[in-house]
């Protein structure tokens, strides 16, 4: 069956409050990295080290582009290279302790201000946003941090 407009409109505006929702939380890391570098940091911090290929497929971008930003990145102390040691020619993302505490920090407020929302609601309500969450998780194909495995790290 398909989704009537109404569904549409009201699947829009929970994904604009989740939107805020993300904007509050991420805009104090924004003051020192871009949004697609705090998506490789994320990504990484959850990866453990990872191939410059696995990430630039990962994230949709070339690899040229993505050693921009790791450059970038590596710079500022959020990443670090480091030689793959089951492979010498390979190099290895990996966050850095400051890349982790940005991450982490981001995640704590995101937490608090959605375990707010969560509490504002009656328990019915909150299992039905709860188990709705995780459908649409699933549908879009966003893995919990716990189900991401490394690539050939």
């Amino acid at each position: 069956m398909v989704s009537g407009a109404q569904d549409i409109e009201d699947v829009l505006a929970a994904s604009r409050g989740l939107l805020g929702v993300v904007a509050r939380t991420i805009a104090p890391a924004l003051e020192h990295v871009t949004v697609p570098q705090f998506r490789l940091i994320v990504l990484v911090a959850a990866l453990g080290p990872t191939r410059s290929s696995d990430l630039a497929q990962r994230l949709a971008v070339s690899v040229s582009t993505l050693t921009r930003n790791v450059d970038r990145l590596v710079a500022g102390g959020w990443v670090r290279r480091r030689a793959n040691s089951s492979s010498k020619r390979e190099v290895l993302v990996e966050a850095t302790e400051h890349g982790r505490a940005l991450v982490d920090e981001v995640t704590r407020r995101r937490r608090r201000e959605l375990e707010t929302v969560l509490a504002g609601l009656s328990d019915d309500d909150r299992s039905k946003v709860v188990e709705g969450s995780r459908v649409l998780r699933t549908a879009l194909d966003e893995p919990l941090l716990e189900d991401v495995s490394g690539f050939g790290g």
